[in-house]
């Protein structure tokens, strides 16, 4: 017997080996089609109310732009962010800001759970609804055309402007119309043309260009229209004066945050605070400091203290003669930022919280010895002690004199860090970082665009750079009209100046 299951088993053998080897073959060839098939998706974690103040901070995403977020002089400001700082507070939680380029790159996040809140000021539409829910209302606004003023518009009567003008909705037929992808002013003209029974040649501009860029474009002449919301477009006008905003596409839309559909808890809260918000004066102040008092761009043409006969500038003549010694610096140059920062008013008071005759920010003001700001000697001292911590930061990068003044001219408006990223893109473009005009400035102009602001060599990312740019022209302007007709009064000429 067991010689016979000896030859079984010398029988069976082969057979046992060849089914092994099949055996692991399958096995391969699955393991090989496992892999192969994609793994599906984990679904997104997204947190709630509660999960939210467990680990103690919200996240909120929002873009770069001149009312959202942007960083002025070294401080974060903008609409959304102070809302967002209340809400924290609010929520006794902290809140950190992911900026993302784009509205569809915006809500894809708060989708993923990557983020809990859209503080970006979107329009309310039906189709936006069925992916997300929007907050209480933020505020209302009319969508706009944004057109370009005749090149001589100055030089026409107003009828004659006018007839250059597109005034009704039904002028669009035929016109081609840039705006934001996935924008509701897509949505907007898609109905007007079913509306109207008109043609529009839409484009959609790639998500990356923000409406205030598109705006700029129109205002240079490389589109001919956009559109935008009139509160966003009032904010571009005060920088472009040659924009007509004036024909409405549309009654005024709810513009509001948006949270995931599946946070029902976050989003009874923040409409809470919403309600809560909006009965005080602070909410709505944020909203003008933002989208009104910034539409008022400051103007060299000023009714303020100046008289001929007497050879005076400003009432502070004396105490800015003092302290422009300190810094080298013609005395009339110096009277020349003063009434650019605050048209020689001591308790002026700016939509970005500088105060005094030098416009300084509060931690500015503290750091250079101002406990009191509104007060001139206290503001002009501290003042010129920023303006020579600015000369010395400058003297080793820049060693000509007449452009180390413009360096810091601009460092004074804006801020060194926005400056310096302009240095860093001119270089990267080839262009001298030691010159302003036309070399630096041709690049802190292009800050405000996102291909130069999201540049990997940009470490301050937004700034609206006309600002700076017209700043050091107007300051230098102004001052050879002083020097013109004001005796420089035994002062000594400062070298550097332009005369």
């Amino acid at each position: 017997m067991r010689i016979a299951l000896q030859g079984w088993q010398q029988l069976l053998r082969p057979a046992l080996v060849v089914l092994a080897v099949l055996v692991i073959l399958a096995a391969v060839v699955l393991g090989v089609r496992r892999a192969a098939e994609p793994e599906a998706d984990p679904q997104p974690v997204i947190a709630d109310l509660e999960e939210i103040r467990e680990r103690g901070h919200l996240v909120a995403a929002t873009s770069f732009s001149p009312h959202s977020y942007f960083i002025y002089r070294g401080r974060p400001m903008g609409y959304s962010y102070e809302l967002l700082q209340r809400l924290g507070e609010h929520l006794g939680v902290g809140v950190e800001i992911e900026v993302i380029d784009t509205l569809e790159g915006m809500i894809a996040a708060l989708e993923q759970g990557a983020v809990d809140l859209v503080a970006h000021p979107l329009s309310v539409t039906a189709s936006r609804r069925e992916r997300v829910a929007f907050t209480r209302t933020l505020y209302t606004t009319p969508q706009v055309l944004v057109q370009r003023l005749p090149e001589n518009h100055r030089q026409m009567t107003a009828d004659e402007v006018e007839a250059q003008l597109l005034r009704e909705p039904t002028e669009l037929d035929g016109k081609t119309v840039m705006v934001r992808r996935n924008s509701a002013y897509v949505t907007r003209l898609r109905n007007l043309m079913e509306e109207l029974g008109i043609e529009i040649d839409l484009y959609e501009a790639p998500g990356r260009l923000t409406t205030d860029e598109l705006i700029r474009r129109v205002a240079t002449g490389a589109l001919r229209y956009t559109v935008a919301d009139r509160n966003i477009a009032q904010v571009s006008r005060a920088y472009h004066d040659n924009l007509d905003i004036e024909t409405e596409l549309s009654l005024p839309q709810p513009i509001a945050w948006a949270l995931s559909r599946e946070t029902p808890r976050l989003l009874e809260e923040v409409d809470a605070w919403l309600e809560e918000e909006q009965q005080h004066a602070d909410y709505h102040v944020i909203y003008r400091r933002y989208f009104v008092e910034r539409t008022v761009a400051p103007s060299l043409i000023d009714q303020g203290f100046f008289a001929l006969g007497l050879q005076r500038i400003s009432p502070y003549d004396e105490i800015i003669k003092e302290y422009a010694r300190t810094v080298d610096w013609d005395w009339r140059l110096l009277a020349a930022l003063i009434f650019h920062e605050s048209q020689f008013r001591p308790n002026a008071r700016s939509w970005a919280g500088a105060r005094g005759l030098m416009q300084l920010m509060p931690r500015t003001a503290r750091a250079f010895g101002a406990n009191n700001p509104d007060d001139p000697y206290q503001s002009i001292a501290a003042g010129t002690r920023f303006i020579a911590w600015l000369q010395d930061y400058w003297e080793e990068r820049v060693p000509d004199e007449e452009e180390r003044l413009r360096f810091v001219l601009a460092s004074y408006n804006v801020g060194h860090g926005h400056v310096e990223d302009a240095r860093r893109l001119a270089e990267e473009h080839g262009v001298d970082p030691q010159i302003w005009s036309g070399h630096v400035e041709r690049y802190m102009r292009k800050k405000s665009r996102p291909e130069y602001f999201r540049h990997e060599v940009v470490r301050h990312g937004y700034a609206r750079g006309e600002e700076p740019v017209n700043y050091v022209r107007s300051v230098l302007a102004l001052y050879r009209h002083y020097s013109r007709l004001v005796e420089l009064s035994g002062n000594g000429e400062v070298a550097g100046a332009e005369r």
